[in-house]
């Protein structure tokens, strides 16, 4: 089953009909509690549980639980040291490369985001998704 907007392919309809919602933005399955709208069921499964608490995914090492089997593996590093990142100036390792990278502007003297965006007034800062807008009068 061809898309006729780009060269994807698949081999299940079902699967082109998900994926053509990425060219259309048809988001059909709503939150009953907040309104919200995600173009698969998978998605609004995953964020109903910001309202329920729900953390199905649990550590078999430290029964930590997660409500995104994404964050569980991510969690597990810690453990295991799989996919360690190692600071090259003082030997930390961290889980996420994200997290070293921040960690290394404290050996660059710059300030991180978090200290760029606490000299902002909260009315000047809108935060959608993991997008942050930030206003200047």
């Amino acid at each position: 089953f061809q898309c006729n907007q780009c060269d994807k392919s698949f081999s299940q309809r079902g699967n082109l009909t998900t994926h053509q919602r990425t060219h259309t933005g048809d988001k059909p399955h709503q939150c009953n509690q907040c309104d919200k709208t995600f173009s698969q069921r998978v998605n609004l499964t995953t964020h109903q549980r910001t309202h329920t608490g729900d953390k199905p995914h649990q550590c078999n090492q430290c029964d930590k639980t997660f409500s995104k089997k994404s964050n569980l593996i991510i969690h597990q590093r810690t453990h295991s040291g799989e996919n360690s990142f190692q600071c090259n100036q003082c030997d930390k390792v961290f889980s996420q490369r994200g997290n070293l990278t921040t960690h290394q502007l404290t050996h660059t003297g710059e300030k991180s985001f978090e200290s760029h965006s606490a000299s902002f007034h909260p009315e000047h800062v809108t935060l959608t998704s993991r997008i942050l807008f930030i206003f200047t009068p």
